[in-house]
């Protein structure tokens, strides 16, 4: 079981995957919930639960308590857009809290770090001047 968790800063995203070792501390949050971003190795970082998804597709809604599947009768939002003004249907859609059957977890930087997560997830090679400045 390992979690993808797809960070959003302003205009960039990023998508990251948790250590088994952690996966245990993700499971019971909810939507609306914030963690430690060192769980994703951005540490400074402090992110908050938007959404996920479970491993059918199926998206996660604020509004249905729980880890429970439901097939709601939707109007539009979350996991319906639909193509007309008034038309319902009914949708299959997931709870708000994070268990096992999750796959993937939406988040946004609550808190910012000292570095930017550019520079966190992708250092640059230190180059040496030494040996280029002598020739």
């Amino acid at each position: 079981m390992v979690f993808k968790v797809v960070v959003s800063d302003k205009e960039k995203s990023y998508q990251l995957e948790s250590d088994d070792s952690v996966n245990r501390q993700f499971v019971g949050l909810t939507i609306g919930d914030t963690f430690n971003g060192t769980l994703v190795g951005l540490d400074g970082y402090t992110l908050k639960i938007t959404g996920g998804s479970d491993k059918n597709g199926f998206p996660m809604k604020k509004d249905i308590d729980g880890q429970r599947r439901i097939k709601s009768l939707l109007t539009g939002g979350i996991g319906y857009k639909p193509k007309a003004d008034g038309v319902k249907r009914r949708k299959t859609i997931r709870g708000n809290m994070i268990s096992d059957d999750i796959v993937q977890i939406n988040t946004i930087v609550d808190v910012a770090g000292n570095k930017t997560i550019d520079e966190i997830l992708n250092p640059e090679p230190v180059e040496e001047e030494s040996e280029n400045s002598e020739e």
